[in-house]
């Protein structure tokens, strides 16, 4: 069976599927994390995080509204969750939305934990894997719809290679 922090086992193994070992050690992560546990009333998204480059620094996961004057400002999240960086395999944070609705929701690998993007050493994900260039992307398309109870999003990190921004995978 899964361990997990605050209960959240059978939620995290009905929305991820606890078939391999790995998957089956996996932490929900946060200060939401009873958010996300069985029976909870939500809403919550529960964010699962893969494709990540290395164990270095910490992992923050942020969303913002709607609203395109507000995406991506400084300060103009909504609400934000930052974690260590676990020993291995995906990372599942919980994170409570005010309402059902649509959110932008980012992940940063801050690799040398200054609090900021660096497009040289670390990592970036948005909500519906949207393919990146190294501009701003738009909102329009990273716009992820939040339920009223827990809703399961997958967010794959990207790194820099070369001149693009893309999972390490690709």
């Amino acid at each position: 069976m899964m361990k997990l922090l605050g209960g959240a086992a059978t939620a995290a193994a009905l929305v991820f599927g606890a078939a391999t070992p790995s998957a089956a050690q996996t932490q929900v992560l946060g200060t939401d994390v009873a958010a996300c546990a069985p029976g909870a009333a939500g809403p919550a998204a529960l964010v699962r995080v893969s494709g990540l480059k290395d164990r270095e620094g910490r992992l923050r996961l942020q969303y913002y509204s709607d609203d395109p004057k507000t995406f991506l400002a400084s300060g103009a999240f909504i609400r934000r969750q930052e974690v260590p960086m676990t020993p291995y395999g995906d990372m599942v944070l919980c994170i409570t939305v005010p309402a059902p609705g649509a959110y932008a929701f980012v992940v940063l690998h801050d690799r040398d934990e200054d609090g900021k993007l660096s497009i040289w050493s670390d990592g970036v994900g948005f909500s519906n894997n949207i393919k990146l260039a190294l501009a701003k992307p738009k909102l329009a398309p990273i716009l992820y719809t939040v339920g009223p109870g827990v809703t399961p999003i997958h967010i794959i990190m990207n790194y820099r290679r070369g001149l693009s921004v893309r999972p390490l995978a690709q």
